[in-house]
């Protein structure tokens, strides 16, 4: 990377990391929390508030992205982060859930994944983009990590509204650092040409084989990630691991993880096999979905270090997905349609969220872990078989 593909990588990375901590550290404690609201004493309200975001974003990815195809990456994604800092403010003020709920779906209003990875793909070259978007993938995952720590400490010092407070800031900061850090956007268009670039936009980006593959693969990898979470922690419990020490199972995968997907994925991708990375993680991830079906379904209680191991090849997979397809998203779209493309894309993970958690609770509920993890396997199967005849992209600049 140079100097300014190290900067803007970085920056990105951080805006990143700070609107994502501000999203998984209100996660573990929000269904005990709420619960204390006016209101909070029906379950399936409660869910509904939670489950909100993710709605509110996936119906707004698509017009985010477009638009800082229009406007400019900065101001989309400052705009974003302004409206994000808005719902987390009315989250903290609210009487009741009812407003919780409210801000909750203003918060999702702030999508600005699309904008933000295209972004990111118009200052690297496609040489060194994978990097790129791993830093960025490595931010989620660490602050994912983080906080399962230090989200029960923060609920007991400062309660619900203190965290979705610090959730308002984390925000703000990340505009600081789009503003004053994050070096100046190339020009990649200017918004006139846009209309008259035949096939340009949407149109384009939904009629392309390679996009849809890559589409399909984000939903069914986040629906699969969510499901999977519905049974997950129990297993640990039986497993002789309390609910508030999951992290020292989750903390050391994702790490390690993060470590083999390095010494891995970017030796592969220089040497011209990113397909074959690409395709291993997925097989990787429907390997672990076997391996939980089988532990679930042996009637006796599953050891740590076999969840643990699972939990790290798992993450293994994962992270180098989260990387990849951004990343080959980026390559197959032209530049003057990124933010379209990567906003169907985000589009799709947002709606991979809802489905994971609410087919993944029937599931459970209907057919037990057994059911819910061979259901998964499934997932990963068809995506595996739909992923197999994707080629690399040539590259763009």
């Amino acid at each position: 990377m140079t100097p300014e593909e190290r900067r803007a990588s970085g920056a990105l990375a951080l805006v990143f990391a700070l609107r994502m901590l501000g999203l998984f550290i209100v996660l573990p404690v929000f269904a005990l929390e709420a619960a204390r609201l006016p209101g909070g004493d029906d379950a399936a309200r409660v869910g509904m508030a939670m489950g909100l975001y993710g709605l509110t974003q996936a119906f707004l990815q698509i017009p985010f992205g477009l638009a800082s195809d229009r406007f400019g990456r900065k101001p989309t994604i400052v705009a974003g982060l302004l409206v994000f800092a808005l719902g987390s403010a009315i989250a903290a003020w609210a009487p009741d859930l009812t407003w919780l709920s409210i801000g909750r779906a203003v918060q999702g209003a702030g999508a600005i994944s699309a904008a933000v990875t295209a972004f990111l793909a118009d200052v690297t070259r496609d040489s060194v983009r994978t990097k790129a978007m791993a830093m960025v993938g490595a931010s989620i995952a660490l602050m994912f990590a983080l906080s399962l720590v230090i989200a029960p400490l923060l609920a007991g010092w400062v309660g619900l509204a203190g965290i979705f407070t610090l959730t308002s800031a984390l925000a703000l900061a990340g505009i600081a650092v789009v503003i004053w850090v994050a070096p100046p956007e190339p020009r990649v268009h200017k918004p006139a040409d846009i209309g008259q670039v035949k096939g340009a936009g949407l149109g384009l980006v939904l009629r392309d084989k390679g996009l849809l593959r890559l589409n399909l693969g984000v939903f069914v990898l986040h629906a699969v990630q969510l499901a999977m979470w519905m049974a997950v922690p129990a297993m640990l419990v039986q497993a002789g691991l309390p609910k508030p020490e999951h992290w020292q199972v989750y903390l050391p995968a994702v790490a390690a993880s993060l470590l083999v997907m390095g010494g891995v994925l970017f030796p592969m991708e220089r040497k011209g096999h990113l397909r074959t990375a690409f395709l291993i993680a997925i097989g990787l991830i429907g390997a672990v979905q076997i391996g939980l079906w089988w532990l679930a379904g042996s009637g006796a209680a599953p050891g740590l270090w076999t969840l643990g191991g699972l939990m790290f090849v798992f993450f293994i997979g994962f992270n180098t997905l989260e990387a990849s397809q951004p990343s080959l998203v980026s390559k197959l779209a032209p530049a003057h349609a990124r933010g379209a493309a990567l906003g169907v894309y985000n589009t799709l993970q947002s709606v991979g969220f809802f489905v994971g958690g609410a087919v993944g609770g029937w599931l459970s509920q209907a057919h037990g872990a057994t059911g819910l993890f061979a259901a998964c396997a499934l997932a990963m199967l068809v995506w595996l078989v739909v992923a197999w005849p994707m080629r690399a992209p040539i590259a763009q600049r």
